[in-house]
């Protein structure tokens, strides 16, 4: 499989650790789909600091793909973490930077390469997503967005996933049935400890969580969704693909960050 991450990149910071480490839905989906044994590339801009060259070389030592990827003179965007004792996640202080961009034509003729993107809310992508499409079939993040954000997009995509950690059984039902009517072939709904539901092409298959004992919850859902889309692509069945995601999720939470990679804090921050 050969799939890209667009968009999105942070360093996520950790004050309580004082650390940071390298991030970003677009980023995540793209190193974990490598480590899973795809193809993967990343487009998107770092920054000219210290932040940025982590991220770069970070994405040089998990063999990810950079060859669109730019640089812009100024400081990386980044994202502030904190975590209690379950490690559950919250974010603090947050600035995109210099990582807002718009593709061009070389950027598209690149992604036409590729079997599937990975892009989100984060990225703010949307004016581009018709441009996107129509280069490769595009998996989109929704995270918490409510419809009114994710109606008009819809159209254009091929896999969408939602959060929606206090849905209920029923809830994910409807909600993933009304985003396959509107077009994507896969919808996700996660759910947090309540699991995914997952729906595919006719069929529907509900995921539980595997048990771990966490110390990051941080990239949980973006291993998942690159972890279920290579399995997918693999032509595992769906149930297959979905517990094998569920599992490689589970063993991203016993490690520190979304992928590892720390790097200490400067101590001005």
């Amino acid at each position: 499989m050969r799939i890209c991450g667009v968009g999105d990149n942070v360093v996520d910071r950790y004050p309580q650790r004082g650390l940071m480490y390298p991030g970003g839905n677009a980023l995540n989906v793209a190193v974990h789909a490598a480590r899973l044994g795809a193809d993967a590339g990343y487009l998107g801009v770092t920054g000219t600091d210290e932040a940025g060259s982590h991220i770069r070389a970070a994405l040089a030592a998990e063999g990810v793909r950079t060859d669109r990827a730019r640089t812009a003179e100024g400081p990386n965007a980044y994202a502030t973490v904190h975590l209690d004792a379950d490690g559950n996640r919250s974010f603090g202080e947050c600035d995109e930077t210099v990582s807002v961009f718009a593709p061009d034509a070389a950027d598209l003729a690149w992604l036409a390469g590729f079997d599937l993107l990975h892009t989100g809310d984060c990225s703010r992508l949307e004016p581009h997503l018709p441009a996107l499409a129509a280069a490769c079939p595009v998996s989109f993040d929704f995270s918490d967005r409510p419809w009114s954000y994710a109606a008009p997009l819809l159209p254009q995509v091929h896999a969408a996933v939602f959060s929606r950690p206090d849905a209920g059984d029923e809830e994910a039902d409807e909600l993933a049935d009304r985003v396959r009517r509107a077009g994507p072939k896969l919808a996700v709904v996660t759910r947090g400890a309540g699991g995914a539901l997952v729906s595919y092409e006719g069929t529907v298959h509900h995921q539980s969580v595997v048990p771990v004992a966490a110390t990051d919850t941080l990239g949980a859902g973006d291993s998942f969704i690159a972890a279920l889309l290579v399995a997918l692509w693999q032509g595992s069945p769906l149930a297959d693909a979905a517990a094998r995601a569920a599992r490689y999720a589970a063993e991203v939470c016993t490690l520190p960050g979304a992928f590892g990679h720390p790097l200490a804090l400067p101590a001005r921050l």
